[in-house]
């Protein structure tokens, strides 16, 4: 593996008004002394573009002066991400910018297409003309499909998805391999699983019930609550991504001369998946501590449990002994404090 020291160094992040990618940014102005942190992202309204200027808000208000540079703008566009790429010359590479949700793909198709193929062949074409020390891009847990085996592991086979969104994640991971192969481009893919936490996605199932609830709308529940999620907060998200960064895949030559693929795919989940049930009871608990809901709502009335949705699977759960062996990290939030955090912020958002 190697090494990366990210002090003075400039790090492209794409996606950078996203959840994962604003928290990444603050994360980096925080613990990168002098690193310049440049950001692109498209602020589409596939959710509420409000969240995203928010994001965008307290990364410029925890910036030091010159330390963060936002371009608005869609990796899909090749003439902006080569300029990106001309101008600031990044060492290190992100790539969080896609078009996400699972459900989403099956009526909008070619948003996927656009952001999770064409923009990241954009972003793989860049490196190889500029260079990088490392490409970081974001995979899914998605991947896995409806593998039987749990808990999941880098090395299960993932040649089944199950939606568009998961075929074109492992596309990413395909398209990755052979430019590191052919260009010796030291790549390294993550598998997040179920992300969740203050100022996230409005399409996630917590935030959704949440305002579903709020609203006193019904909300449903797949799979007659049978569905297990391996749970990941944030922070632990954020803390993984900015340890891989750090150790690129190492470059070495073949016996026929010819590079080995500097290449790797890593999980990074809470390695504790949790019943949608139990989840659903955590969570109404904490709307209800933070002031959300008030103490005598009737829960019972407002939750209505539903078959599989097309697209989705019965369980995720992320193996994440890999990166236990070569980063000696494993995300361990409890899901209660996750939600209790997201709880709090959300009161003071939207209340």
């Amino acid at each position: 593996m190697q090494q990366i020291d990210l002090s003075n160094k400039t790090i492209l992040v794409t996606g950078a008004a996203g959840f994962i990618g604003s928290n990444l940014v603050r994360r980096l102005l925080a613990d990168a002394p002098d690193a310049t942190i440049v950001g692109i992202d498209n602020m589409n309204d596939y959710y509420d573009v409000r969240l995203k200027e928010y994001r965008l808000e307290q990364l410029t208000a925890a910036s030091r002066p010159s330390a963060f540079h936002f371009v608005r703008g869609d990796i899909a566009d090749r003439p902006t991400v080569d300029r990106i790429f001309q101008q600031y010359q990044p060492a290190v590479v992100v790539n969080l910018a896609a078009q996400a949700g699972v459900r989403y793909s099956i009526t909008n198709p070619d948003a996927y297409i656009q952001s999770n193929l064409i923009g990241f062949y954009n972003i793989l074409e860049a490196c190889r003309h500029h260079p990088v020390e490392h490409l970081v891009y974001a995979s899914s847990s998605s991947v896995y499909g409806t593998n039987k085996k749990v808990p999941y592991s880098t090395d299960d086979k993932v040649d089944n998805p199950v939606s568009l969104y998961a075929a074109t994640k492992k596309s990413n991971e395909l398209m990755a391999h052979a430019y590191s192969k052919l260009y010796n481009i030291p790549s390294t893919g993550l598998r997040f699983f179920t992300v969740y936490g203050p100022a996230g996605r409005p399409d996630m199932a917590y935030f959704g019930f949440t305002d579903k609830l709020r609203q006193g709308k019904v909300i449903e529940i797949f799979n007659y609550g049978n569905c297990q999620r391996d749970f990941t907060y944030v922070d632990d998200i954020v803390e993984g991504v900015v340890r891989i960064m750090q150790g690129a895949p190492e470059k070495q030559q073949g016996a026929d001369g010819l590079p080995l693929p500097p290449y790797a795919v890593y999980n990074i989940g809470n390695n504790s998946p949790e019943n949608l049930l139990t989840f659903v009871d955590i969570l109404q608990q904490e709307l209800v501590r933070a002031g959300v809901l008030p103490a005598d709502y009737n829960f019972e009335e407002h939750k209505r449990l539903v078959p599989m949705q097309p697209g989705d699977v019965p369980v995720t759960y992320a193996d994440t002994s890999a990166l236990e062996r070569d980063f000696g990290y494993k995300p361990s939030t409890p899901l209660r404090d996750g939600l209790r955090a997201f709880a709090e912020w959300y009161k003071d958002f939207y209340m």
